[in-house]
């Protein structure tokens, strides 16, 4: 059968159409979060086969099969790569209106012309045709993100990170560059005694010095946070359920900091004062260098705690959580602007039912320096699919400015993921051209097209100022 994925997929009008093909198609991708391996992009990796570039570390592709009665052998298990290969496609057919059933055609189509929708009548011919072409250089991984006209990706990296492979991608000839990201998750870790002991240790190896107080602690994760900026970074990124903000003082934060260090747990206090404190205190080195900062909001991880301890995390067992987000969200950024310290910063939710909270609340710190200078945050996750991505376009034009917006990026593990902006660019194109047939809009070319640009490509080459 062939692939429903054709040249108007998802415009619904002449207009959409128009928008697309000739504006929103041709232009550059600047992927500005992703978790894409540095490595595998700096020595220009080719794979084996498909099932090592795009079932490996797929968590969405994972919780279908298991969901559809798929065995943990064929999934992260000892099964071969051709028979996970196999099992994904007969999961494929039964994720219909699911966003995997769309984004798996696109990628086959994409990168290599497959119309043939990936079923087991398929699987063994897609499987032989995919994996003879991986394994040229036509399909490196490096190739791979030129097909897709990427011009920037941001990798996700740990303050310790040498960032190595960053410097080896920056002495080569390539058509687009690697800028890391810095994401001091493990860095705010005070929960967990033991492992921000191991990760004190991490620390002092990587800087020399000893960290024996919170200013020895922050001085380290400056000097860190300066080397990534030598190195090309300008976007910082926090992972957390939600921004703490309980108040502390100077004297209970350095209490707090020696206790852990002598390796005492901390109590639920002592934790939320530390990690509030450290937060603020990295939001300020980003201010202070003109990066951006970023905080995904909203998760409950690794709720399954059984195949947590056997499979370890970032396998597939998170889902959206219901913390409250608009009281501590709005403290945060209100200490940081009432001392001119805040900087550019970009919100993501993963509860739809916080859309309009993170989009007003964006609203309230555009202070007129920057276009656009606190952003709410693409569709993350469980949200970027059609309806997630719809009603974050839709809640940002009613009560922001969707011309402003930065627009999509991948949050991916797989080098095939870069169609995912098409996906969202057809879905704008298709938006703007049913309001114009609903008389919403006017039917001027020049006024949408000019919006698609910005908020396709523009708006985000101008925000993050990669050059």
């Amino acid at each position: 059968m062939r692939s429903h994925i054709q040249e108007n997929f998802l415009l619904e009008t002449d207009i959409a159409a128009e928008l697309f093909h000739n504006y929103a198609k041709q232009l550059p991708i600047i992927d500005y979060h992703n978790h894409l391996l540095p490595k595998e992009v700096a020595t220009d990796k080719i794979f084996d086969n498909i099932t090592q570039i795009w079932l490996k570390g797929d968590h969405y592709k994972w919780r279908a099969m298991r969901t559809f009665g798929i065995d943990e052998n064929f999934i992260t298990g000892k099964a071969s790569d051709k028979e996970k290969f196999i099992k994904w496609s007969e999961t494929n057919p039964n994720t219909l209106r699911n966003p995997l059933f769309h984004w798996t055609q696109l990628e086959l189509k994409r990168y290599f012309g497959i119309e043939k929708i990936l079923s087991p009548k398929t699987a063994e011919e897609i499987y032989e045709i995919t994996n003879e072409r991986l394994r040229t250089k036509d399909y490196s991984v490096q190739s791979l993100i030129a097909k897709m006209n990427v011009e920037v990706i941001c990798t996700t990296d740990d303050p310790i990170d040498d960032l190595k492979f960053h410097q080896e991608l920056a002495n080569k000839n390539t058509t687009f560059k690697m800028i890391p990201a810095f994401r001091p998750d493990n860095a705010m870790s005070v929960a967990n005694m033991e492992f921000f002991n191991n990760y004190i240790n991490e620390l002092e190896k990587i800087s020399g010095v000893t960290i024996s107080n919170v200013d020895s602690f922050l001085e380290v994760i400056l000097q860190r946070h300066d080397y990534f900026h030598e190195n090309g970074c300008r976007i910082s990124d926090h992972g957390l359920n939600y921004i703490e903000t309980t108040d502390f003082t100077s004297l209970e934060i350095e209490k707090a900091f020696k206790k852990i260090l002598s390796r005492k747990s901390l109590d639920t206090i002592e934790i939320s004062q530390l990690r509030s404190f450290l937060l603020k205190e990295f939001a300020i080195m980003d201010h202070k260098k003109g990066w951006v900062q970023q905080y995904h909001l909203g998760a409950i991880r690794n709720n399954n705690s059984r195949l947590l301890s056997k499979l370890g995390a970032d396998t597939g067992f998170d889902s959206v959580g219901d913390y409250n987000q608009a009281e501590s969200l709005s403290k945060f950024l209100n200490s940081l602007d009432s001392s001119n310290q805040l900087a550019k910063t970009i919100l993501y939710n993963l509860n739809p039912a916080d859309n309009e909270v993170f989009a007003t609340m964006a609203g309230n710190f555009n202070d007129g320096t920057v276009k656009g200078k606190i952003q709410w945050g693409s569709a993350w996750w469980f949200l970027d699919q059609l309806d997630g991505m719809k009603k974050q376009i839709d809640t940002l034009s009613n009560v922001g400015l969707l011309s402003c917006f930065i627009g999509m990026l991948t949050d991916s593990r797989s080098f095939l993921s870069f169609p995912r902006h098409e996906y969202f660019r057809r879905l704008l194109c298709n938006i703007l051209g049913n309001d114009v047939k609903k008389g919403l809009l006017p039917s001027d070319i020049s006024l949408l097209s000019n919006l698609v640009t910005d908020v396709c490509y523009r708006n985000a080459k101008h925000y993050f100022k990669f050059d």
